[in-house]
């Protein structure tokens, strides 16, 4: 697949930056002072994404008939100018040596409309579904005539019947398949033998009057339904920029000479080729449905409620849940119900409890002294009761017992 994307310049400095056409995703006919880069990228067989090859800086004119200002910016003396079609054939040339295998080769009408990349392509007998505007010529195979494709797209309406038309994707989109209707119009056989050519037309769902045209060349026999998903390939490109532009900051550079452009944007693209064989690495490595179902089975298994075991801790902890506070752990030990604290009493206590000989006693039932000993009298929650506050000594914090009465009444 080959495609263009523009990256937008404020100055004037940077190697073959000009006002022309940005080219990327909702910027059509967009004119910005910008660079221009012509992408050939590689869509495998399958959707598992599409991985960049090589890329090629455009020079508009200007740059290529002012040399000084070429030396400026670092561009080598044997760059001459050359149209985005012949970058995008010098990129083609150089993955074939390289021995990329390539089954169709497709591009938007910028590459469709140059017909000397066509005959290139038809030399080499490789496939292609290239895109065409409305001002370039066609040579129909019924007439043996040259006719504009405006306007033969507008008496494709009256001359095609409506069992000519076939309902098609053209691939998935953002919110679902790309259907269009479909027809193909023969056109002048190529002189390669087993091959033939022909003009895709496309008829948008929702605007009846909305017809594109793609041209075809393919091994004779090959059906329109081979012919409509190459053709919605190209669009994947544009995706891809944009993703690289994003993830990998295609973007992001704040370079002007000739070698720093190349520099980056190899860099970029080798990232992003790189995140598109992991992403196909992963997605064959992804667990299948029935793995996905005995999974979930196995989670709900677990989730599932346990019977209770004979000899289990289970009422162990149901009687632990029951106590109103964290302590006590455990039952309290029974003392006789004179001695009710912890420690020696002050000289405050002495009228409630009692003279003590000063060593610390055990704690009554209705006082504990906390996790470890040391803290100050207090009530046990589940033992207050009108009647043990009545029969013995009910301190908190050298409080009397009224004043326990009225707190925990």
């Amino acid at each position: 697949m080959v495609d263009e994307t523009g990256v937008v310049k404020k100055g004037r400095h940077s190697a073959g930056v000009a006002k022309q056409d940005v080219g990327c995703v909702g910027c059509v006919g967009q004119v910005e002072q910008a660079q221009v880069g012509v992408l050939l990228a590689y869509a495998y067989a399958s959707a598992k994404g599409v991985a960049f090859l090589d890329r090629a800086l455009y020079l508009p004119q200007e740059w290529t008939d002012d040399p000084a200002r070429c030396q400026q910016a670092g561009i080598p003396e044997e760059v001459g100018f050359a149209t985005k079609p012949e970058r995008a054939q010098a990129l083609l040339e150089r993955a074939w040596e390289a021995g990329v295998p390539a089954t169709w080769v497709t591009a938007d009408s910028v590459y469709g409309d140059d017909r000397s990349l066509r005959i290139w392509l038809e030399a080499h007998e490789q496939a292609h579904v290239l895109a065409v505007a409305g001002k370039e010529d066609v040579n129909v195979a019924a007439t043996g005539t040259q006719r504009r494709v405006s306007t033969l797209l507008q008496e494709l309406q009256q001359t095609v019947p409506a069992a000519a038309w076939q309902r098609l994707s053209a691939g998935d989109g953002a919110t679902g398949p790309r259907r269009y209707d479909w027809s193909r119009l023969p056109l002048v056989p190529p002189l390669q033998a087993g091959y033939e050519r022909g003009c895709l037309v496309r008829r948008s769902l929702r605007a009846p009057d909305d017809r594109q045209a793609d041209v075809a060349f393919a091994p004779a026999g090959t059906d329109l339904a081979t012919l409509v998903p190459v053709a919605g390939r190209r669009w994947t490109i544009e995706v891809a920029c944009e993703a690289a532009k994003g993830e990998v900051g295609l973007d992001q550079y704040a370079v002007r000479s000739w070698t720093g452009w190349y520099r980056h944007s190899t860099l970029a693209l080798f990232a992003q080729a790189l995140l598109t064989v992991v992403r196909g690495h992963l997605a064959a490595c992804a667990p299948t449905r029935a793995h996905r179902h005995k999974g979930r089975s196995q989670q709900a298994a677990w989730r599932a409620p346990r019977q209770r075991v004979p000899g289990s801790l289970a009422p162990f902890r149901q009687r632990r849940q029951a106590q109103q506070g964290r302590w006590p752990r455990r039952s309290p030990p029974t003392t006789s119900p004179s001695a009710s604290c912890s420690r020696s009493p002050s000289p405050k206590c002495v009228a409630c409890c009692g003279a003590s000989s000063g060593a610390p006693s055990p704690p009554s039932s209705t006082c504990w002294t906390g996790p470890r000993g040391g803290a100050s009298t207090r009530p046990w929650p589940h033992a207050a009761t009108p009647d043990s506050v009545a029969s013995s000594c009910h301190n908190y914090n050298c409080s009397t017992t009224s004043d326990f009465e009225t707190r925990y009444d």
